[in-house]
């Protein structure tokens, strides 16, 4: 597993096996959100397990992140930050997807867009939500997100 630590409540990387499920909980992470489309993930064996929150989507232009599945995983990741919980949001590499939700997480949390899309490249190099077609998916998202408070 490979991963960057956003914030004190937030990481974003690459999907973990069952068997990091423990290092993720000695992080404190309560919430893994599995941004990728094909793999589902595995459920935690533990009591109490950590709960993963699989919102399915792809890396490609052609098929926009839905707004609607960033505003859910950040009302997820709100709520279990706000009960004292970390989240992991992930993808396949954690490039574009996951940073993606790390963003709209960041947004959630008062940070303007660009500053949020700016910390996530700044914490993970590899990370792109500048991308041509993450990026306006995130500021879709913030548009969405403010309005709606």
């Amino acid at each position: 597993m490979n991963f960057s630590h956003i914030t004190d409540d937030l990481f974003v990387g690459t999907t973990p096996s069952v068997g990091e499920y423990d290092q993720l909980r000695e992080l404190g992470v309560r919430l893994v959100i599995n941004m990728r489309f094909s793999q589902k993930p595995e459920p935690d064996p533990h009591h109490p397990p950590i709960k993963l929150l699989w919102l399915q989507s792809i890396d490609s232009p052609f098929f926009p992140l839905s707004v609607s599945k960033l505003v859910f995983g950040a009302q997820a990741a709100i709520a279990t930050i706000h009960a004292g919980g970390k989240v992991y949001a992930h993808c396949a590499y954690g490039r574009h997807r996951g940073p993606a939700m790390g963003a709209c997480i960041l947004i959630a949390q008062g940070y303007d867009p660009h500053d949020a899309m700016q910390l996530i490249k700044d914490r993970r190099a590899f990370a792109d939500p500048f991308a041509w077609y993450i990026r306006p998916r995130i500021l879709k998202f913030a548009q969405e997100w403010n309005e709606g408070r």
